[in-house]
């Protein structure tokens, strides 16, 4: 079972906390990982692009000369591909890029996501995280404090809405909570702090 400290808000240790092994534990699978990792990126695509096909472009209603006799080939209309300003062939139209995974392929893909971040020291668990009012001062300081100063993923049980405000405008900080987090923000982090209560409800939901 992974045990790791447990600290205060100025990064002073308090005790420790055992982690579930069969979240925070396993061997973390790297195919799981990617298929998660690449199935959220293409739900994040927004897929608005669009050509304009020779129907929906203007002009050429008429036929350019006559079918025989000029010696040029035959053409139909000047909206034909091989004109310039004609339409386009296969090209993208709106679509969405999104799909879906089996759901226990996902929910090991996020085991596997918290796990490789235990094995590679990058948790940092928090008995609380408590602001009495949105400060991003403060909360630089406190990130400073726990030695995360790279890319942080802030994770709490509940939505508190003074660590977000407090986080949102520092760069590489993202703020989540326990049952809103994704295979996606784990990994693309450098550091991951977890209050005590969000470990419990991970494990809750997970276990």
């Amino acid at each position: 079972m992974p045990k790791i400290e447990l600290l205060n808000q100025t990064g002073t240790k308090v005790g420790d906390i055992d982690l579930e092994d069969a979240i925070f534990g396993i061997e973390p699978n790297e195919h799981v990982l990617h298929s998660a990792v690449v199935m959220q990126q293409a739900s994040l695509r927004q897929g608005t692009h669009q050509v304009k096909n020779r129907s929906a472009r203007s002009g050429g209603g008429r036929k350019p000369w006559r079918q025989k006799g000029t010696g040029r080939a035959r053409q139909g209309s000047i909206r034909s591909p091989q004109w310039v300003g004609g339409g386009i062939v296969f090209g993208p139209t709106p679509r969405q890029y999104g799909y879906k995974m089996p759901k226990k392929v996902r929910r090991l893909a996020i085991k596997s996501a918290y796990s490789l971040k235990v094995k590679e020291e990058s948790v940092i668990a928090l008995d609380q995280l408590q602001l009495d009012k949105p400060k991003t001062k403060e909360m630089t300081a406190i990130l400073t404090s726990l030695s995360a100063e790279n890319t942080v993923l802030i994770v709490t049980a509940d939505y508190n809405e003074e660590v977000a405000l407090s986080a949102r405008n520092i760069p590489g900080v993202t703020y989540t909570t326990a049952d809103n987090t994704t295979v996606l923000d784990i990994i693309k982090h450098d550091k991951l702090v977890i209050t005590k209560e969000a470990v419990e409800k991970v494990e809750e939901v997970l276990a």
